[in-house]
Parts: structure tokens; sequence; C-alpha cells
């Protein structure tokens, strides 16, 4: 299948710059696919070995996915929206408001391999450590931090904005679940909470609240809020981001830093595709469902006018749209759960009748009202939208393009 196909990315070799990096592709070998990678600062992402590791400005971020905390052989392009961690002090406790609680920080050795983790230890009952951040009042804000060895299997991260908006959450990591400890909850948003496993007896844990002021404070409890045991647990890596979902750790030490988006685009030229027939295939998973902007991969000419566009909505499917995003250009649409790695196929040509679409190595019906347009000046393949600032937030494993239609065995083969 490879070697019918004009060009491919498969996420493995780049070149760095700043803040402007290139994403090699396999084929074709000369330089033409490859893709143009920028992001305007630093950004971290987990590597091989699954260690959390920064990179500079403009590469292109290979990460690998840990999967029950192993870390998997083969890496995705992460390509994430800008996000602020409003904790200044992300991985240095001892600087924190002690109620109760000692701080050893660099006790044992944190997800990014190095000794920089910190170990907290109550000596009395509501014991926690607190810091505070300025964020916006109704607006969605995700609170993250790695855990590991809680010496009663538990530990509590508590977000406090105002009198009846007190959130505490109860992360058991010995069953991990998630649960109430104390509080009104009523700036929890419903079904965030979630425990991820890094791999050798670290978590990251986290939950999304609504503020109602613009003053937040931040617990982290070594047990259930009002246990009076003398119990620890290590953390690192606190977060406090404006979204309805954790992303990759942003480090800080004094300040609140901002990572910069990722934007991959501008792969290819006018004599790598075929405006008549062929395939745009892509295998990717989005980071989460709950996004509110529409999210895009484009083969066009720069324009939506001469384009076939893949759709993430912000409801979370997926539409196939041949020449822009009016109804009669939908060629399909797909609803499932896009965090999962999805391989979609779609096939174009002059008429109505060429165009297919298949995904997980099933063929897909089309929309009853899309009528095919003519496609011309087709030169770029773009991890965006032609002309807005609509970037792809997710993870990329795939993409191709063929300069030809396939069987149908080959459509199943591609997307199987």
């Amino acid at each position: 299948m490879y070697d019918k196909a004009s060009l491919v990315q498969i996420p493995s070799g780049y070149k760095g710059g700043s803040p402007n990096g290139t994403l090699y592709s396999v084929l074709p070998a000369n330089g033409d696919g490859d893709f143009d990678h920028t992001r305007a600062t630093s950004a971290t992402r987990v590597n091989k070995e699954g260690l959390i590791e920064s990179v500079a400005s403009g590469v292109p971020r290979l990460d690998y996915p840990l999967i029950d905390g192993v870390v998997q052989s083969c890496p995705a392009l992460l390509l994430e929206p800008s996000r602020t961690n409003l904790v200044t002090y992300s991985q240095e406790f001892d600087g924190y408001t002690k109620y109760s609680v000692t701080v050893e920080d660099n006790f044992s050795i944190s997800p990014d391999g190095s000794q920089n983790a910190a170990k907290l230890t109550d000596t009395d009952s509501y014991d926690t450590i607190r810091t505070d951040a300025t964020v916006v009042s109704g607006s969605t804000y995700t609170i993250s931090i790695f855990a590991k060895n809680p010496s009663s299997g538990k530990f509590a991260l508590r977000a406090y904005s105002a009198s009846g908006n007190d959130t505490r959450r109860l992360f058991n990591l010995n069953n991990l679940t998630v649960s109430g400890a104390g509080g009104d909850n009523t700036g929890l948003v419903a079904n965030s909470d979630n425990i991820q496993d890094y791999g050798n007896g670290w978590y990251r844990c986290s939950f999304s609240y609504v503020p109602t002021s613009t003053s937040l404070e931040l617990n982290i409890y070594p047990d259930e809020p009002t246990n009076t045991n003398s119990n620890s647990v290590e953390v690192y890596g606190f977060q406090c981001e404006l979204g309805s979902y954790p992303t990759s750790y942003i480090p800080t030490s004094g300040s609140t830093v901002t990572r910069n988006a990722d934007v991959c685009e501008n792969a290819g030229n006018a004599d790598l595709f075929n405006d008549n027939e062929g395939v745009l295939f892509a295998e990717f998973s989005m980071l989460n469902d709950s996004d509110t902007s529409n999210r895009y991969i484009s083969l066009s000419d720069g324009s939506p006018d001469n384009s076939i566009m893949f759709q993430i909505t912000s409801g979370g499917d997926l539409n196939l749209f041949n020449n822009g995003t009016s109804s009669e250009n939908r060629i399909d649409t797909y609803s499932a759960d896009l965090t999962q790695s999805v391989k979609v196929a779609v096939q174009y040509g002059q008429s109505t009748g060429d165009y297919k679409v298949y995904v997980n190595g099933v063929s897909q019906s089309l929309n009853s009202g899309f009528v095919a347009e003519t496609i011309s000046g087709l030169d770029r393949l773009s991890i965006d939208y032609p002309i807005f600032d609509f970037k792809f937030n997710g993870k990329i494993k795939q993409l191709m393009v063929f300069n030809e239609a396939l069987t149908d065995a080959e459509l199943i083969e591609l997307t199987s």
C-alpha cells in the first residue's frame, strides 16, 4: 500500500528550529512531502523511555503512548492548543502555605527521571498545602498533579473560589477510583475525574472545575482532608490550566508559563497530488471529546473551495467534506469515540459515484444530500483548516495521499 502512495507521513524524523521546525515525510524522500512545524515555545512529550522530557521551540513532538503505564514502541505526532499553567511552582512545594504538613522537595525520582519529586507528610488534622491562582470566573479549568505512594492509598485535591464553590476530590490509587472528600463539589465538572497510569508507580490525577470568583485556592492533602493519622504522598507536576481537559505537563518555577499551540502544515506541492481522483487517509485520535472548537485535516489549494477535509466537530463527530463545509459538501458524518485511534480513508473523484468512505475497515454510506464538486489546484496537505485558525488538536499516527482510486479490498486493508 505504501508503494502506491504519493505522500506518506509516519511520525519518525524531524529537524528542530526556533520557532520553525520540519517534520520529515517517509515518501517522497526528496523533501517535497515534509511538513512545516511551528511552536514558539518549548513543550514536553513522553519519550521512548516513557519519561517526560522538554523539547525546544519549533521541535515536533513525537509522543510515545503510555498504556497501563507501559510505553509503546511507535510514537504519534502530538498537536495541542496553547495552554498556560497558572501554578507558579509546579514541582517545588516547600514554598507553599502549609497547614500541619511537612514538605521534602527533591525526595524521589519523578516521571521525568530526575530526583525532583516532593514528599508531603501530614502531622495533624486538616493537613494540607496551598497555593493560589488568578482565574476568570465562570470559565472551566482543569487541575492535575502526578502522585505516587500515598501511605494510606489515597490523597486529595481541592479547588475553592467562594463559599458554595468548594470542590474536593479524593483519589484512591489502590483501586484507581475518585470520590468526594467533603466540600459541596458544586464547581465540579461532571465526568471530569481522571487517573492516568504513567508507570513506575506514578499516576496523573485530574478533574475540571468552574470557579465563581477570580481568586482560586488550590490545596493538596497527603490523605483524606479530615484524617488525623500521619500519612504521606509523593507529588510532582502541579498544573491548573484554562480548558476542559489536561494537556501535556508545563513546568513552572516562580511564574506562570504558557506553551504555545502546535501548527503543522504545507506538505507537498502540485506535482504530488491528483485533482481528478485519489484517496486521503489518516490515522489519528483526539485529545478529548469536549473541545469546543472544530478541528481539521485538509488536502487543498490553500482554500476550502478546492479541498478534501476531515472536520472533527465541537460535538465530537467526524465530518468529511468536498470543497467547503456546506451541507451539500458533506460527504459523510461518522459518530464514535474519537479519543480512541481511528483510521479513515476518503476516496474522491469527478462524480458522486467516485466517492467512498471507509472507517476502521468498514464502508460508510454517503450523505444523501452530497453533491460532488470538481477539484483543481491541489498543492498542500495541512493539519488545519485551509484559511482560518482551526488547528487540529490530537495525535497523528499516519497520514497518506494516493493519486489513484483504490479497490474496495485495498481500502479495507488500509483502514483495518
